[in-house]
C-alpha cells in the first residue's frame, strides 16, 4: 500500500482483489512504527486487534462476502473516543486510570461495519480544551511538514496521522475548531458536520452544546465515504437530531455547478496573516465567486463562545478540579477554574445572543448556498510559542488560533476545511461553510476545489 493512497483507493483495491486487508493493515502498522516516534500522533496502537479484524475481512471476502465502502482501510481515532479494551483518556492524566471501555464508541463501530480497520488511538490536547496539539502528559503532536511546529488542536494527532501518511482516515472532535485547525496546520481535509448530525455516544464530552465529531482525510471523497458510513440515528445519543440518512458520495460529482458562493468579509477579512486571506481569494477565483457577504456580529459570537465553553466545561470538571487540581495541565486547569467564576446572568445573556445570532446567520443562506472564510489566522506556529503578531499587535497564541472557527461552530454549521497552498510555506486552509444539514453542498464545493488543483492534501515528505 502506498502511503499516498486514499481510503477510497485502498477500499477499491481490496474489493478488486489487488490488495488484502491484512496487507493494508500491515503497511499502516509498519509506517506507524517507523514514522510516529518523531511525530507523536498515536498514544495507543491496537495492532493485535487490527490484524485479527483484517484477517476476518479477508476470510469473508474469500467466502464471497460483499465488500463495504471502506473495506480494508486503516483508521485511527482521537483518544476521546471509546475503544474496547482501552481507557478513554481524553488527553488527560486522570482519565487513564479509568477502567478500559467495554465497547467501541458509536462512530468507531459504524466505520468498522463499513469495513474499516481501527489501528489505534491518537494524541490530543487535554480534555479537548486546546488549539495547539500540545499535551502536557503525552507530549506534543508534531507537524509532519515541520516537526518543530504545532499540529493545531485539539485533534492534533488526528491531523498529524493523516498528513504523515500513517493512515488515510482519522476521527476527531470539533468544539471551537478542533478538526478545522489541525486540518489547516497539517494540510488535510476535515469535516465538521452540523451539530447533532452524527452520534456522539461513546465519546468523552467537552462542551455538550458545541461538541461535534467528524473525519479528517486526504481527499474529499474519503470524507464523503466516512461521513456516509457514520450517519444514522442513535438512541444512545440524546443530543443527536432525528434526521434521516442523507448520503453525499454520489452528489460530489456535481461539483460547484449552480451553487451561489460568497466570500465572508468584515471580521473574516482582517486579523490574520496576508496569506490566510490569499488562500481564500485563490479558492474564490477558482470557483468564480466574486460576491462578498458580511456575517453579522462575528466578534461578539466568538466572545460568547468563550463564555459558554468555559462555563459548561467547568461544570463538567468541577469535582475533578476540587479533588485533583494538580493532575491537570496548568493551562487547562486555570481556564476551567476561571469558568467556575462566570456569573449565571452572563451565560443566560450569551445564550439569548446565540439564538439571535443563529437566526441572523441562517438568513444569509436565503441569498447564498456556501460561504468561504479563512480557517486560521496564521500558519502552524512553533511548538511552545506563547504569542503571535496579528495586524501589528502581539496577542496570546493559544486562544487566537481559533479566531475564525469559533463564530461558526458556535451555531453548529457544517464546514469542510480545505487545504489550499499559497506560496511555498506551510499549509493553510479555507473554511467552506453551508447551512445546517447541507454537508452535501460544502463537500461539493470542497470537491470542486480539489478537482481544480486548488485544494490538496499531499503526504508530508
Amino acid at each position: 500500500m502506498s502511503v499516498k493512497e486514499t481510503a477510497a483507493g485502498i477500499a477499491a483495491a481490496v474489493a478488486a482483489g489487488r490488495l488484502t486487508a491484512s496487507a493494508s493493515v500491515e503497511a499502516a502498522l509498519a509506517r506507524i512504527a517507523a514514522i510516529d516516534p518523531g511525530v507523536n500522533a498515536f498514544t495507543d496502537v491496537t495492532a493485535e486487534r487490527a490484524r485479527a479484524r483484517a484477517a476476518e475481512i479477508d476470510a469473508g471476502l474469500a467466502a464471497g462476502k460483499a465488500p463495504g465502502p471502506l473495506t480494508g482501510v486503516p483508521f485511527a481515532v482521537k483518544n476521546l473516543f471509546d475503544v474496547a479494551g482501552l481507557a478513554t483518556r481524553a488527553g488527560s492524566k486522570i482519565n487513564r486510570e479509568r477502567a478500559p471501555s467495554p465497547r467501541d464508541g458509536a462512530l468507531v463501530r459504524r466505520l468498522e461495519e463499513a469495513g474499516a480497520v481501527l489501528v489505534g488511538a491518537l494524541n490530543m490536547g487535554e480534555y479537548a480544551y486546546d488549539f495547539t496539539g500540545e499535551n502536557a502528559h503525552d507530549g506534543p503532536s508534531r507537524n509532519p511538514h515541520d516537526r518543530e511546529r504545532m499540529t493545531g488542536g485539539s485533534s492534533g494527532g488526528s491531523g498529524a496521522a493523516v498528513a504523515a501518511g500513517l493512515v488515510p482516515l482519522t476521527l476527531g472532535s470539533d468544539t471551537n475548531g478542533s478538526i478545522r485547525v489541525p486540518s489547516a496546520f497539517c494540510g488535510t481535509f476535515g469535516l465538521k458536520p452540523t451539530f447533532g448530525r452524527l452520534s456522539r455516544a461513546g465519546s468523552f464530552p467537552f462542551v455538550a452544546s458545541f461538541d461535534h465529531l467528524g473525519p479528517l482525510a486526504r481527499s474529499v471523497a474519503d470524507l464523503g465515504l466516512a461521513y456516509d458510513a457514520m450517519q444514522g440515528e442513535d438512541p444512545d445519543d440524546p443530543w443527536q437530531a432525528p434526521r434521516p440518512v442523507e448520503p453525499v458520495t454520489d452528489a460530489l460529482a456535481q461539483g460547484a455547478t449552480g451553487l451561489r458562493i460568497a466570500v465572508a468579509g468584515g471580521y473574516f477579512a482582517r486579523g490574520g496573516e496576508p496569506d490566510c486571506f490569499a488562500a481564500v481569494a485563490r479558492a474564490a477565483e477558482a470557483l468564480g465567486a466574486s460576491r462578498r457577504i458580511e456575517i453579522p456580529e462575528a466578534a461578539r459570537a466568538r466572545a460568547a463562545a468563550f463564555i459558554i465553553t468555559a462555563a459548561e466545561a467547568a461544570g463538567l470538571h468541577l469535582d475533578r478540579l476540587r479533588e485533583r487540581p494538580g493532575d491537570y495541565d496548568p493551562a487547562v486547569r486555570d481556564r476551567l477554574i476561571a469558568g467556575t467564576t462566570i456569573p449565571a446572568a452572563w451565560v443566560h445573556r450569551t445564550q439569548r445572543f446565540r439564538s439571535w445570532y443563529r437566526a441572523r446567520v441562517l438568513a444569509l443562506f436565503d441569498e447564498v448556498d456556501v460561504i468561504l472564510a479563512p480557517c486560521t489566522p496564521c500558519r502552524a506556529l512553533r511548538i511552545g510559542q506563547a504569542t503571535m503578531e496579528l495586524d501589528g499587535v502581539t496577542v496570546p497564541a493559544r486562544p487566537n488560533i481559533g479566531v475564525f472557527t469559533q463564530p461558526i461552530s458556535f451555531i453548529g454549521l457544517p464546514v469542510v476545511a480545505v487545504p489550499v497552498r499559497v506560496g511555498d510555506g506551510l499549509p493553510l486552509a479555507v473554511q467552506v461553510i453551508a447551512a445546517p444539514w447541507r454537508e452535501d453542498l460544502a463537500l461539493r464545493v470542497a470537491g470542486a476545489l480539489e478537482a481544480a488543483g486548488v485544494g490538496a492534501a499531499p503526504v508530508a515528505e
